[in-house]
């Protein structure tokens, strides 16, 4: 329950802050130095190089995101396989959890406290599972602005799309909207009351934004919520009968 709902909120505030921080109506953004701050140094410009070294290779910055994208995701993938993991302790404690909020349900303390302790019985962290989106948003910041400072990604195109500009169509935020409702269903959102309903409020977020976003963010965020269906897909049941093995 814990894990779920943290995890929901830190989407929700990662989108807040996308739409607060990372405008495109923004003043134009200075060319990347590599011999700048920490941002532009560590972040900032090893994407920009990561993006047009791939492009020199495949002649396409739109096949570069989706290289980039799936580099960066196998980075993060140990964080990730943690998560999973973390989330699979958590509903295999969901039976003992309902039964406390039951017997403790006029007292949220006690219920705090019995809740801890299960935990602690069971080693499980309920925010482990917080980490990887944590470890994911300054490389979603970075990407916005690799994106909006190199100039030959916002002048290239790809298919129907200018990677600069949004889509004038709809179709890529209609996908990335699309795409985030069912990576919620895939990692189990609609079996936890505390987060299904961000299931409907971070689709219609990601529309808005890639509304107006650059192209080539909306396109990061498609390939983004692909790569991981199919990890939930090739890997999620891994974890599942682990536990159902130990558990009998």
């Amino acid at each position: 329950m814990f894990a779920r709902r943290w995890t929901s909120w830190i989407y929700f505030a990662a989108l807040l802050l996308l739409l607060s921080g990372c405008s495109p109506n923004q003043a134009d953004y200075q060319p990347v130095n590599p011999h700048g701050g920490i941002w532009d140094r560590f972040f900032v410009y090893p994407l920009t190089k990561l993006l047009d070294y791939t492009y020199d290779v495949l002649g396409s910055y739109g096949l570069a995101i989706l290289v980039a994208t799936i580099l960066v995701r196998l980075l993060v993938l140990p964080l990730t396989l943690k998560q999973m993991k973390s989330s699979k302790e958590m509903q295999a404690l969901q039976p003992e959890l309902n039964k406390m909020r039951e017997k403790y349900r006029n007292n949220q303390q006690k219920l705090q406290e019995e809740t801890m302790k299960l935990f602690q019985k069971h080693n499980v962290n309920p925010l482990a599972g917080c980490l990887p989106i944590l470890i994911q948003l300054p490389i979603l910041l970075a990407f916005y602005q690799a994106i909006m400072r190199d100039q030959e990604i916002k002048a290239s195109t790809f298919l129907w799309l200018q990677l600069g500009q949004h889509d004038p169509y709809l179709i890529l935020p209609i996908l990335a909207a699309v795409t985030t409702y069912l990576q919620s269903v895939v990692m189990g959102m609609s079996d936890n009351p505390q987060a299904r309903v961000f299931m409907f409020i971070m689709p219609v977020m990601i529309f808005v934004l890639a509304l107006s976003f650059p192209a080539a963010l909306s396109l990061y965020w498609v390939y983004s919520n692909l790569f991981t269906m199919v990890q939930y897909y090739f890997l999620g049941d891994k974890y599942k009968t682990k536990r159902e093995g130990a558990t009998r």
